[in-house]
């Protein structure tokens, strides 16, 4: 509406002649367009997002799309790496990434990394120790880390709050993890998983792309919770400054 105001506005002055209805016809219509979007969002939103700020609406969206893109890493992994997928047990690519996806949203042990989760499993997942399938290890410990680095929750709400430096934490986390993907390698000089490829066949570089999806999402979510908290710390000191009171309720 505000960016037909200045059309209007000229057409008004160029044709004195246009008739006042019209004009009233037509900011009647911006709003009937501006009412529907808003009610048509509000219709389509879930009851609880009313229990959201702007920044826990984002960090739940980037929790959901953050773990989406561990789980299609995950079974490109696997397609990269079969004989991981047998060691899981499980017949097809599907039901291993199912059963990694429920023990990370679900805060369950993997059985094969024995107890361990965040940093502690992901040091073991990526060790030429560790025997078991490394491809869901690797992606539980990676999952659960971030689910601990954002206080052991998938959504958040008013009463939530997130620690932006550990949010940051867990990008860097990431950043080294993807470097010891690629570096890595058992005693034979054999990479741990093989995931990026750059050869004279072709170019794989969607790992590392998936990754720096993930690390964008945080970085960008720190800015957000630490902007956040900073109006805070600038909404009391102008408080102080104005003698104004601050609301109870």
């Amino acid at each position: 509406m505000a960016q037909a105001l200045p059309v209007i506005s000229a057409l008004l002055r160029k044709h004195c002649w246009l008739p006042a209805g019209l004009a009233i016809l037509l900011f009647a219509g911006c709003s009937q367009q501006q009412g529907s979007d808003i009610f048509t969002q509000m219709r389509e939103g879930k009851p609880q997002e009313f229990l959201q700020t702007s920044v826990d609406r984002m960090a739940t969206l980037a929790m959901r799309d953050n773990l989406d893109s561990l789980y299609r890493i995950m079974g490109k992994l696997y397609l990269r790496n079969p004989d991981e997928l047998k060691k899981s047990g499980f017949l097809d690519v599907r039901t291993a990434v199912k059963q990694v996806r429920l023990a990370i949203e679900q805060e369950q042990p993997l059985p094969t990394l024995g107890g361990k989760k965040d940093l502690a499993a992901l040091r073991f997942a990526m060790s030429p120790e560790f025997l078991g399938d490394r491809v869901g290890a690797f992606i539980y410990a990676i999952g659960s880390m971030l689910v601990t680095a954002h206080g052991n929750r998938l959504e958040f709400y008013m009463t939530d709050a997130i620690n932006p430096t550990f949010v940051s934490n867990a990008a860097r986390n990431i950043e080294i993890a993807t470097w010891i993907l690629s570096q890595r390698q058992n005693r034979e000089g054999q990479p741990l998983l093989f995931s990026n490829e750059i050869s004279e066949e072709g170019s794989n570089l969607s790992f590392a792309v998936e990754f720096g999806k993930i690390v964008a999402r945080l970085d960008l979510l720190t800015q957000m919770l630490d902007e956040r908290y900073r109006r805070i710390g600038l909404n009391y000191a102008q408080s102080l400054l104005f003698l104004n009171f601050l609301p109870v309720q």
